[in-house]
């Protein structure tokens, strides 16, 4: 897949405000500081398209973007220790949570993971409550050049072993880099692969 246009749509705090669930929708979401808005960026090809910020707890409602007119981008409030209230948290997670839970056309989460750290519970967590409301996920583990090769792999496999313990079989997985753009192609072609997939259910 090629993105030849990637625009803005609108920031809500509820599912039921998001555009109408007439094209297939991929969220994205993950740890706070897991480096998503730069893998939005380097996927989309646009510096600018989402918000980057040294502070956690930047993204703070439901992002949508439009891509190739074709199908929809969401970028979600990361969960993990973003210093805000506890008041605000909450909503985020009900915000998050009916989000995932209630929409419709959402095809595909992907969950990212930091490759620069050993397995943390909270996303594993998050990662087996997916499984158990039966909502499709895949893995993006970013940061991929912030480690050597052999260590980055011994925290994938590190992972995959954690989740081997619950699950019977893994989720599609990728390893990224925003800096250099590796894996950039990968990703891009599974989500052709699911972009096809909708439209076929959807005739």
């Amino acid at each position: 897949m090629i993105i030849k246009k990637a625009d803005f749509v609108q920031s809500k705090t509820s599912y039921k405000d998001c555009p109408l669930p007439d094209k297939c929708e991929f969220a994205f979401i993950g740890r706070s500081n897991v480096g998503k808005s730069s893998l939005i960026n380097m996927l989309t090809g646009q510096k600018g398209l989402a918000k980057t910020s040294a502070k956690p707890g930047k993204t703070q409602l439901i992002n949508h973007f439009i891509i190739n007119e074709k199908w929809y981008l969401v970028d979600l409030p990361g969960y993990g220790w973003a210093k805000v209230s506890k008041e605000s948290k909450a909503k985020w997670e009900k915000m998050v949570k009916d989000y995932l839970t209630l929409r419709e056309n959402l095809f595909c989460v992907f969950v990212l993971i930091d490759n620069r750290l050993e397995p943390q519970a909270i996303d594993i967590e998050f990662i087996n409550w997916l499984g158990g409301n039966g909502i499709p996920f895949s893995l993006i583990f970013t940061k991929y050049d912030k480690l050597s090769r052999t260590q980055a792999s011994s925290n994938l496999v590190k992972f995959e072993n954690e989740m081997l313990k619950t699950w019977q079989e893994l989720p599609p997985i990728f390893v990224t880099s925003s800096e250099t753009g590796f894996g950039k192609e990968e990703v891009l072609n599974y989500l052709d692969s699911l972009v096809k997939n909708f439209e076929e259910q959807k005739n």
